[in-house]
């Protein structure tokens, strides 16, 4: 029971952790509550943060309901493992040379442009929604726990990893929010572009992980 809950406690932070390090980069979150949470006030930037994790949690749980008995094969595991250290090095080298932060895209402009969000909620949530790029990385991501049996294939380790983004990513947009709007004047664009650059480098950091991991099991097998 004991060694039960340490798994638990385990996938419950790889959840946390992914949440945070998919939150920091910059984005169109990031840049929405930094340009209207100066603004309107903490509230209206938590807002903006809550529906935006709203449909990150939704992207996350598509993601490990698509793999739910694929680990099954030894091919398609050690495919997997290499994939996500090729795209653990693609984000954390993409993060880490961010220079200037990102303008809108023409699908959240247009989504935007039809459906009218007028609370900060839906602001959130639509900008997720029209950016499939985060689909593609939860996909990615959930993939890599499972292959690195950082989340057991059963829905209850799927449940608390998914619980534990929810969490990270919310610690992540209260703490901006916060900083935002109580710190004017102290949070510019190049601190948020930092920021991002962290976040690459640790990702960089979980890719060495992972690389050591592989050639740990190919030494063995």
């Amino acid at each position: 029971m004991g060694e039960t809950l340490q798994n638990w406690l385990f996938t419950w932070l790889v959840g946390v952790a992914s949440g945070l390090l998919v939150s920091i980069p910059v984005g169109p979150i990031n840049v929405t509550i930094l340009n209207e949470g100066m603004h309107r006030g903490f509230k209206w930037g938590f807002l903006i943060g809550l529906g935006s994790v709203t449909m990150e949690v939704t992207y996350c749980s598509i993601g490990f309901a698509g793999f739910s008995g694929m680990f099954e094969s030894k091919v398609m595991r050690a495919t997997m493992e290499l994939s996500s250290l090729i795209m653990m090095l693609y984000l954390g080298f993409k993060y880490l040379a961010t220079k200037a932060l990102p303008s809108s895209s023409k699908a959240i402009e247009h989504m935007e442009h039809r459906l009218h969000p007028h609370t900060a909620f839906m602001t959130g949530f639509l900008r997720v929604l029209a950016n499939p790029a985060v689909l593609l990385i939860w996909i990615a991501l959930s993939a890599t726990f499972v292959a690195h049996e950082w989340v057991e294939p059963t829905w209850l380790s799927k449940l608390i990893c998914v619980s534990g983004v929810a969490v990270g990513a919310l610690i992540w947009f209260a703490i901006f929010s916060f900083f935002v709007s109580f710190g004017r004047g102290h949070l510019s664009t190049n601190s948020l572009v930092r920021m991002s650059q962290v976040s690459g480098a640790c990702l960089l950091v979980m890719a060495v992980v992972i690389g050591v991991r592989i050639i740990h099991l190919l030494a063995h097998r």
